[in-house]
């Protein structure tokens, strides 16, 4: 039995048929199951039991040895939370260190977000109570509770535009001893809390008030956080506008992050680690806090002033600039507002008094987001564009009362007539009708219409070559780059506008009949000629552009650097506000290098005989009122601009620099701009006056101390 059990096991046919030789087609005998059979499986069972066992026990040991730190770290996440441990946010400072933004203590109240969800009425009830115990609005406690673009939200900046897994400062700057009454019965208070947290303050040293270009804070949303690679958390406030915005990351600073542990009702049991937040940098500027305030103060008066004359007066703005390095001494824009409106989040009534067109639209900044047409101060570039054009630059033009071109008479300011005039002496009156002659006979010396290129334009080309229709590179954000409306400009413009000139030209402008029908008789007329030929760069462009009028557009910072650039013999800067960084910690400072420059192409000769009209302006010219008795150790060059504008009063202007003389005696250039203002000679002048008169009574240096020195 033995042999055979095991021959059938070899031939792995146990219990089965198999032919033996000379036995074909018979049947093999069966074999039969026998003590040794039952062990056999037993023994095969068990094999594989065996094999199940130490499969499983490996497993065991894995788990229980090796991925033993993995299972702590999972064990230990789950009983942690990482607190972000904010930064505090550096300095802004002007020249001479004086704080411009800095940071204070703020107590706010806080609700957790996930109160809201779980009960919104109890929530709305406990934050209409929570206004009136701390005196606010109750609309913007419980609107700043609300996500932005949820269903109900009120708009920004009152709802919460920032994280949901943040608690929600519903009320900033809360007095301490109201705020801490929630602590006394927090069961009537669920979901809130107290904060002390440092918020950013602006100061105004000296009345300075420059709104415009520090900017404000807002919260990050969810989207920036995303974005952000880690750099921002859910908790951050961010630069939104101003130097703010520009150098925000700097500024900023790192966050750092406390992780702690936890019990299982969520109260902290001990710290685990600790990682500190490093503060950021002080930004150290080159504006003064005291010529800002006096370029404040200046253009106040200069509204007040129009004002009192009858004219509207609207809006205005100042630049002063260094001419050598293109440092920001002061910048100033009107209307403004407080900044430290939006310091803890800005109320919906406040916010709505700078958004309302009717209040002059204080948040838009003159300085260098709006441009406007730049009247007789642009001659100053006009003069050498003639001399290029074919012009003898000592020769003698007559100027009469008016100037036909077609069918249309262009005329001097009051149609005053002034007889023979050398360039320098055209710029001393302003005479309009001896630019007028020189833009037109270059036009039709480059083909009239038919000519398509601004290539061998000099009027155009010189516009372009001092840094016109681009922007400045000014750290700023939002800068317009206004329009030099040569050809090319015409065209692009023509074509993307065709479509509503020729609906215009049937229609013609019905919204505007009732209330201003010469204004939209105007505008009908307009479209109707620019429908079909508005691609062209006609005559009454090309002498339009001479004097600085039609779609000629810069902001006064652009004619700041243009007039620099006069003043220097041609060297355009890139005007900048940042000098230099100071660590917080260490003290050590960073200057930051002068940027680079670049050569307008500026004739010698023609830039002398620009300075010498420019002077004579001030002396004896259209600006020799506002300017009569200057002190004698600051003598002021300049040009007076007044622009026209369809339907609304004169835009006043005036650009200068001082002192006088030779390019290396240059130092500040000056440019103000009042819309609706009046004459240039009237409004814009007298306030440049005040601010030369704080510069030369300053003693500044050329550079900010200590910064633009070191820099290059």
């Amino acid at each position: 039995m033995r042999g055979q059990w095991w021959q059938l096991l070899r031939h792995g046919r146990a219990g089965g048929l198999r032919s033996e030789p000379g036995h074909e087609g018979r049947a093999a005998p069966v074999a039969r199951a026998t003590p040794s059979t039952h062990r056999g499986r037993l023994i095969a069972v068990a094999l594989v039991v065996g094999l199940l066992l130490v499969t499983l026990v490996g497993r065991l040991g894995q788990l229980q040895v090796l991925d033993l730190k993995t299972s702590q770290h999972l064990a230990a996440k789950a009983n942690t939370r990482t607190l972000v441990l904010p930064a505090v946010r550096g300095r802004i400072l002007d020249r001479h260190g004086t704080p411009l933004a800095t940071n204070t203590v703020s107590m706010s109240v806080t609700l957790d977000r996930r109160q809201w969800v779980r009960d919104e009425r109890g929530t709305r009830s406990t934050l209409e109570a929570l206004a009136r115990v701390i005196g606010r609005d109750a609309k913007d406690v419980v609107g700043r509770a609300q996500l932005c673009g949820e269903a109900g939200a009120p708009s920004p900046p009152t709802c919460w535009n920032g994280s949901p897994q943040a608690l929600i400062p519903v009320a900033n700057g809360v007095d301490p001893t109201k705020a801490l009454t929630l602590l006394e019965r927090p069961d009537l208070h669920p979901g809130l809390g107290i904060e002390t947290t440092p918020v950013r303050s602006y100061p105004a040293p000296q009345g300075a008030n420059l709104a415009h270009v520090l900017g404000y804070l807002g919260h990050v949303t969810d989207a920036e956080v995303a974005a952000s690679d880690g750099r921002i958390d859910a908790f951050a406030l961010i630069g939104r506008t101003g130097l703010e915005a520009q150098y925000d990351a700097e500024l900023r600073g790192t966050p750092g992050a406390e992780v702690v542990s936890v019990d299982p009702r969520g109260l902290v049991t001990g710290t685990i680690s600790r990682t500190e937040p490093i503060p950021g940098k002080d930004l150290v500027t080159s504006l003064d806090a005291g010529i800002q305030a006096t370029t404040e103060a200046a253009l106040a008066a200069a509204i007040a002033s129009a004002r009192s004359r009858d004219e509207v007066a609207d809006s205005a703005a100042a630049v002063v600039l260094d001419v050598r390095t293109g440092a920001v001494v002061a910048a100033a824009s009107a209307p403004s507002y407080d900044p430290n409106v939006w310091t803890g989040g800005i109320s919906s009534t406040a916010y709505a008094s700078l958004t309302d067109p009717t209040s002059g639209l204080p948040l838009l900044s003159r300085i260098d987001e709006v441009a406007l047409a730049p009247a007789s101060t642009i001659k100053a570039l006009s003069v050498p564009a003639a001399v290029a054009a074919g012009n003898a630059l000592d020769g003698r033009f007559a100027c009469p009362a008016s100037y036909q071109i077609g069918d249309r008479a262009f005329h001097n300011y009051e149609s005053t007539a002034h007889g023979d005039l050398g360039f320098a002496d055209a710029l001393r009156v302003s005479c309009d009708t001896i630019f007028y002659d020189a833009a037109y006979r270059n036009w039709l010396a480059m083909g009239g219409v038919g000519a398509t290129s601004d290539a061998d334009d000099p009027f155009v080309a010189t516009d372009l070559a001092f840094g016109l229709g681009r922007v400045t590179g000014i750290d700023l954000p939002g800068e317009a780059k206004g329009t030099v409306p040569g050809r090319s400009f015409k065209e692009a413009t023509w074509t993307a506008n065709k479509a509503e000139l020729c609906t215009r030209a049937t229609t013609g402008y019905p919204e505007l009949a009732a209330t201003d029908p010469q204004r939209a008789e105007y505008l009908t007329t307009l479209a109707r000629e620019n429908c079909a030929t508005g691609f062209q760069f006609r005559a009454g462009d090309a002498a339009n552009l001479s004097i600085g009028q039609g779609e000629l557009a810069a902001t006064p910072l652009q004619m700041a650097v243009v007039y620099a650039a006069v003043a220097t013999g041609g060297t355009l800067v890139t005007p900048r506000i940042a000098q230099g960084w100071t660590d917080s910690v260490t003290g050590v400072t960073a200057p930051l290098p002068r940027l680079a420059t670049r050569s307008a192409g500026l004739d010698p000769s023609v830039a002398e005989l620009v300075r010498t009209g420019l002077r004579a302006v001030v002396t004896s010219g259209t600006g020799a009122g506002a300017f009569a008795g200057m002190r004698e150790d600051w003598p002021v060059s300049g040009k007076t601009g007044t622009a026209e504008v369809l339907g609304k009063g004169d835009t006043s202007w005036f650009v200068s620099w001082a002192p006088s003389g030779t390019p290396e005696q240059a130092r500040y250039a000056v440019a103000v701009v009042v819309t609706q203002g009046g004459t240039g000679a009237e409004t814009a002048a007298p306030a440049a006056r005040a601010i030369h008169e704080a510069l030369a009574a300053s003693g500044l240096r050329p550079a900010a101390r200590g910064y633009c020195a070191r820099g290059g």
